[in-house]
């Protein structure tokens, strides 16, 4: 039972530290938002606000992903902290948590290169 405590509070630590890289990404998104609103008042190339769209939207659509992964972190912490100390410690728990860490892993693959095309953007623009 104590190495089953021991594994829960380790999954809690992971999604502990994922939540608050998502609240983090989430500020820096509106960071992000806020630049290109600036942007907005002193560009005059039509092509330049085509890509400026492109990126308000991408940051929507981010914004959406971290929402549900937060909610997604939510919930597996709900369930850790309703889980069954009996229950086989390659059950249930263990194959979500899989899947989360999987996606969290493309988003942050994701996240990076969008940062990486704004940041290119601005120097573009500025």
């Amino acid at each position: 039972m104590q190495s089953k405590i021991m594994y829960l509070s380790d999954l809690k630590f992971n999604i502990d530290t994922w939540r608050r890289e998502l609240r983090f990404h989430l500020n820096e998104m509106d960071t992000f938002q806020e630049r290109l609103e600036e942007i907005v008042q002193r560009e005059k190339d039509p092509l330049a606000f085509i890509k400026l769209e492109v990126f308000q939207n991408r940051i929507m659509i981010e914004k959406n992903a971290i929402s549900k992964l937060l909610h997604r972190c939510r919930n597996k912490i709900a369930n850790i902290n309703n889980a069954n100390l009996n229950e086989n410690r390659d059950g249930r728990l263990q194959n979500e948590q899989h899947t989360l860490k999987e996606d969290m892993r493309t988003y942050i693959k994701l996240h990076y290169d969008l940062k990486e095309d704004m940041m290119d953007y601005f120097l573009e623009v500025l």
